[in-house]
């Protein structure tokens, strides 16, 4: 897999590439400014499971914050610079554990040279990223149009540029809302380097439609041995990116731990209110750090069944369920007290 030979990199206290698990990433969408609001927002995304933070720096202020931000939380923390590469050059002082930059938008070398410089004398790796959307009016004309070749292409002419500065801690990023043009992309690069390779489908949408996106074109470049980093983008709480990340890996046998929830799709024979019950399954089981497998099913028919292949399960029936653990029957349970017996056997959970 091309995973697996993939240069190593160093962020903060984790390591990429080279065949280390695939780490999860989330940006957040508060004022980094605002240092509590971003904080605590850092917090509740360490606690579903983001191994590592990006945070806009569009100003100084924002750079100034990252020292505080950085004292509060537990994992690596990456500026986001556009256009200034003075903010890149503060957020390196101010003790990024990485920076994001797309040279193209930096300006002059010089100034490139300003930054790569600043990056090397602490160790602090770069993060090339090309987007579909900011492409060079040079490669759009030569590739008649944005193309995954032209991405490629992009993106390399960038790491070329910081490698003949003397660094190449690097890692890069190709991303396009277009799925199929990002797979692609990743499948051509992925031949033409050896550094790590952060994945995802950038704007992917809101959380329907970005999940489904993002779920299809990670799957695909993934499923190849790409990727060394994901993050799925959703317009709305980072949170549920990192949920969604957690399940995409798990899917793909990329990752194992947490609990894993099946539910069956509901039909006429449906008794209780399972919509809601597996939904707030599914949000419950976040809290436990379990390795099992959890059935919500709605009816008596088929429901038994499938439960009886799960760690844990519910059947639903006439305003009640049945609970069974490891296959068997524990009881029957009034509808209303189902996720709460549910609950206490996970609290209580033993082999």
């Amino acid at each position: 897999m091309y995973r697996d030979h993939t240069k190593t990199v160093k962020i903060g206290d984790r390591v990429i590439g080279g065949g280390n698990p695939i780490l999860i990433q989330s940006m957040t969408n508060t004022r980094t400014e605002d240092v509590e609001a971003t904080v605590a927002q850092i917090h509740r995304l360490e606690a579903a499971g983001c191994e590592i933070v990006r945070c806009t720096v569009p100003t100084q202020e924002a750079a100034l914050a990252l020292r505080k931000i950085k004292k509060q939380i537990r994992i690596p923390l990456v500026a986001d610079i556009h256009f200034d590469y003075r903010m890149a050059i503060a957020a390196i002082e101010n003790g990024a554990d990485k920076i994001r930059i797309n040279p193209g938008n930096i300006g002059s070398l010089d100034r490139i040279r300003a930054v790569v410089d600043a990056a090397k004398e602490r160790g602090i790796p770069i993060r090339v990223g090309v987007n579909s959307g900011s492409l060079e009016k040079d490669l759009v004309e030569k590739y008649h149009g944005v193309t995954a070749e032209g991405l490629v292409e992009s993106a390399l002419d960038k790491v070329k540029i910081i490698e003949d500065l003397g660094y190449d801690n690097l890692v890069i990023s190709i991303k396009s809302s277009n799925v199929m043009m990002c797979a692609k992309a990743h499948e051509l690069i992925a031949d033409k380097t050896s550094y790590p390779l952060h994945v995802g489908i950038t704007e992917a949408g809101t959380l329907y439609s970005g999940n489904i996106k993002s779920a299809v074109g990670l799957g695909i470049i993934l499923s190849q041995g790409i990727g060394d980093t994901i993050r799925v983008s959703l317009t709305g709480d980072p949170v549920e990116e990192i949920k969604s990340a957690k399940l995409i890996l798990r899917t793909l046998g990329l990752r194992t731990g947490g609990i894993e929830v099946v539910s069956c799709p509901t039909c006429g024979r449906t008794k209780i209110d399972l919509i809601s019950l597996a939904n707030e399954v599914e949000t419950m089981v976040t809290e436990f750090p379990l390795n099992i497998k959890v059935a919500v099913m709605g009816c008596v028919v088929n429901g038994p069944g499938e439960a009886r292949e799960a760690d844990l399960g519910i059947a639903g029936g006439q305003g009640e369920g049945l609970l069974m653990k490891h296959g068997e029957v524990i009881r029957k349970v009034p509808e209303g007290e189902l996720l709460s017996a549910l609950r206490h056997e996970l609290e209580n959970w033993n082999e």
